[in-house]
């Protein structure tokens, strides 16, 4: 005689890519930046900006968090990876900003990104990703303006602003 069988339980719904994407829609995923800062010749403030792999557009140096490491850490190790530059760096984030960023497949996820000011002491004559991003040291407007992050903009606007009236400058520039 068979035995009788114990009812099944209903199956759980099938958890699909678009139901992933409005996850990660409610909640950006984070990453963490350097801002490396230096004083040019005549005291003013340049900001060291790289340009992605993919995309070819300007940035900080950033990526994710790394396990065991402090935020600012790992901010720090980003800006020696991606740009060679090795200094100083803020334990707070100096600010924050969003944007999207591209996956693979083409789909895009928000994420958002802790931003650590580095006051530049050195640079390395290799690094990790040496020769495949473009770096350049400009001013801080000049800096805001490259970036498309418009919140990164306004952060280096006013971390730059903040930097030159400290250095004595009233006007900010």
């Amino acid at each position: 005689m068979p035995k009788p069988q114990k009812p099944r339980p209903p199956p759980k719904p099938k958890k699909s890519a678009k139901a992933a994407k409005a996850r990660r829609a409610a909640k950006p995923l984070r990453q963490v930046a350097a801002l490396p800062v230096r004083r040019d010749a005549d005291g003013g403030v340049e900001v060291l900006l790289v340009t992605s792999r993919e995309s070819r557009r300007w940035i900080a140096p950033k990526g994710w968090p790394m396990k065991g490491r402090k935020p600012h850490r790992a901010a720090a190790i980003e800006a020696r990876e991606e740009a060679g530059v090795i200094g100083r760096i803020g334990k707070e984030p100096a600010g924050h900003y969003t944007y999207a960023k591209r996956l693979p497949d083409g789909g895009m996820v928000p994420c958002r990104v802790a931003v650590y000011v580095l006051a530049v002491t050195g640079s390395l004559d290799d690094w990790r990703e040496k020769g495949q991003r473009e770096l350049q040291w400009v001013s801080g407007e000049a800096a805001a303006a490259l970036v498309q992050e418009p919140e990164l903009a306004a952060l280096i606007h006013d971390l730059a602003r903040l930097m030159d009236v400290a250095a004595g400058d009233p006007s900010g520039g």
